[in-house]
């Protein structure tokens, strides 16, 4: 279970500079994140953008939602949550960044955990990713998933058969 790591207040901008380009850092909609929701889009693929699945924490919410085939996608951005490849610390702040980032990586875990116990197949893209290739992939887990059946259009088919 996800325990929140508490880093304390964020501590003052090292710079202007610093404190604007984190003003400007956006949640949603980041640049990685529409270049790959708009490969999905060519590939057929219909989706919802930012929501919390059904079954899961209303606070967590997924940056690309299949809902048939039941495929949550996260473009994770490198900084925020620590690539393993493009991954760093600021040098100012460091000790408040470290528990930052980690308790990020922490909430994903979680997150991973909570959306796969609801039945939903979790995809994390990290954003340096091909947006191509990685639609080629999640067209083909869509492909691959089973859709689950709904209980009235069984019991439809049943009647009808």
């Amino acid at each position: 279970m996800y325990k929140y790591v508490d880093c304390g207040p964020p501590p003052m901008p090292s710079s202007w500079a610093t404190a604007k380009v984190m003003r400007r850092t956006k949640r949603t909609g980041t640049g990685p994140e529409l270049a790959l929701r708009r490969a999905l889009h060519r590939r057929g693929l219909r989706f919802v953008v930012d929501r919390a699945p059904s079954g899961t924490n209303r606070r967590r919410r997924v940056d690309v939602l299949l809902r048939g085939p039941r495929i949550a996608l996260f473009v994770d951005g490198c900084f925020w949550h620590s690539c393993p490849e493009h991954a760093h610390l600021p040098k100012a702040n460091r000790s408040w960044w470290r528990l930052k980032l980690r308790g990020v990586v922490l909430r994903d875990r979680d997150t991973d955990v909570q959306l796969a116990a609801a039945g939903w197949l979790v995809v994390r893209v990290w954003e340096h990713e091909d947006p191509e290739t990685a639609a080629d992939c999640l067209a083909s887990l869509s492909m691959g998933v089973a859709r689950p059946r709904r209980k009235r259009v069984a019991h439809l088919r049943a009647q009808a058969g």
